[in-house]
């Protein structure tokens, strides 16, 4: 049977999807199969809803007959049957009820996404053309006296296994844009989008610096003021996270932010430490309203080993640069939780970022402290256009249950986060096997043999056969199943030989 996620998976994503453009009912199967892709299957049949009427078969519908996929078309007629029999597609809930606005630092937002300091959030074209996509605010790409020369190329990607891109390397700096012409940019969005809310990145090389920036954002039109205090790989002293990493700049430098604005002020956290909550406590403790965290990981992504340079390479050379993307979101996740279950911390606004690329990962960042989320490396894969899923997916999971405001999620997970030694060390769960699904490849029996605690037996039928005296309940063969054929049972006391 066809996997819808799976399917979706191989879309193209299309600008000015072909697809949709030849359906002769108006339906909108790209946006379907988007929808699956990001963790929508319920609501996506509403892009598809007169398509029952297609009777055309499967693999000669319009839109599968235009689709220009570089092997074999998107089957999306039959992706709708598999949806639509899974009896998960329609959500019970009333939308009237749920509302994602939210207050940030006590500015009200129409949604809690941004666009974060990027090269996704520089530029008057580019930010209007998010705000019209349904952004609710921008985060405009860093600010300052300093105009870097920047390097090409400048980016460079880490993927596995037939994923292409789930780590991002960047070595870009702060805008390489005049300070005067970002200032008017500012002005011309504030005036032209009054009602979205525009937060502007600074960085400074003296107390004196972080003061007139600060000014000058305000008088540009700034809700919000934004201390970077950690990029990685900026080229001069007392910049980036050189300072993130040392709680007495942090400190100097908030409070000089803090004297050229009434405005919030929120500071940007390094993830290039052990302890989050040192900087972060300094930076409140000098004026910060809230934190933004985290700013991309000090990384070397890989080498050409013929020419030995790291990528990206610059005439055969590179240098240690900033790492994002999907793979950067337990990091994230880890820091957000950090610092929210501080106590001195505790209720200070949180402005999450890393990673995110569905709702489902916008909402587990709300889950664990945020009330406001930056997006900037899945914008550079899949464009300004994502915020609609993340939108109509954190909109259907409120209403199924029955959530009426954003805030009544910030913070929800937390309780569940306890001390190592807190866990419950009386109980197992042991793993269950779907003869059904199994194909006999006998990965999990490798995976035990070699790696867990040679629980699962091989015979000659090949069929895997779980040991139960010799299985800990690890579950590491329910993670390297390709046929997804392995899952949990039920949790039950501790054998005797296991306490």
């Amino acid at each position: 049977m066809l996997n819808p996620r799976e399917e979706s998976a191989r879309c193209l994503l299309c600008h000015d999807a072909p697809c949709t453009a030849a359906c002769p009912r108006k339906q909108d199967p790209a946006r379907f199969i988007r929808a699956v892709r990001f963790d929508r299957a319920k609501g996506s049949l509403s892009f598809v809803g007169d398509c029952e009427r297609c009777e055309a078969p499967c693999g000669e519908t319009p839109c599968e007959k235009a689709c220009v996929h570089k092997d074999f078309p998107l089957r999306v007629k039959e992706t709708r049957k598999t949806i639509e029999a899974s009896g998960t597609a329609v959500a019970s809930a009333r939308f009237a009820d749920v509302s994602l606005a939210v207050d940030f630092c006590g500015i009200r937002c129409e949604n809690p996404f941004f666009l974060s300091s990027s090269v996704v959030a520089s530029g008057y074209d580019m930010c209007a053309a998010a705000f019209r996509a349904g952004w609710a605010g921008i985060v405009y790409k860093t600010i300052g006296f300093l105009r870097p020369s920047e390097v090409s190329p400048r980016f460079a990607a880490i993927g596995k296994e037939g994923t292409p891109f789930i780590g991002f390397r960047n070595l870009e700096q702060i805008s390489d844009q005049p300070l005067a012409e970002n200032l008017n940019i500012l002005k011309r969005l504030k005036k032209d989008f009054p009602s979205k809310v525009i937060v502007v990145s600074i960085m400074g090389q003296s107390g004196e610096e972080w003061t007139e920036l600060a000014r000058l954002s305000q008088d540009a039109g700034a809700d919000i003021i934004e201390c970077n205090f950690s990029c990685p790989h900026m080229s001069g002293e007392s910049l980036g996270s050189d300072v993130g990493q040392n709680p007495e700049l942090v400190a100097l430098y908030t409070a000089a932010a803090r004297r050229g604005t009434t405005v919030p002020i929120l500071a940007k956290m390094t993830p290039n430490l052990g302890q989050m909550e040192i900087p972060a406590l300094a930076a409140v403790k000098a004026g910060a309203d809230g934190l933004a965290a985290i700013n991309t990981i000090k990384s070397i992504t890989g080498l050409d080993v013929e020419t030995l340079a790291a990528y990206p390479a610059i005439e055969n050379k590179s240098s240690v640069s900033g790492y994002s993307g999907k793979a950067t979101k337990p990091i994230a996740l880890r820091f957000i939780h950090d610092m929210a279950k501080h106590p001195r911390l505790a209720g200070l606004p949180i402005s999450g970022m890393g990673g995110i690329e569905t709702w489902k990962d916008a909402l587990e960042f709300i889950m664990l402290g945020c009330s406001n989320l930056q997006v900037t490396t899945s914008v550079m894969q899949y464009g300004y256009r994502i915020v609609e899923d993340l939108i109509a997916g954190l909109r259907v999971y409120m209403a199924g249950h029955l959530i009426s405001s954003v805030s009544d999620m910030v913070g929800t997970a937390l309780p569940f986060m306890v001390n190592a030694q807190e866990l419950d060390r009386t109980t197992v769960v042991y793993p269950i096997f779907d003869r059904t699904k199994c194909v006999g490849c006998g990965r999990c029996h490798i995976a035990c043999a070699d790696a867990g605690h040679q629980a699962i037996a091989w015979n000659a039928e090949r069929n895997p056969k779980l040991q139960g005296k010799k299985c800990v309940g690890c579950h590491l063969c329910v993670y390297v199943c390709p046929s997804f054929a392995i899952s949990a049972g039920a949790r039950v006391k501790k054998p005797a030989y296991l306490r």
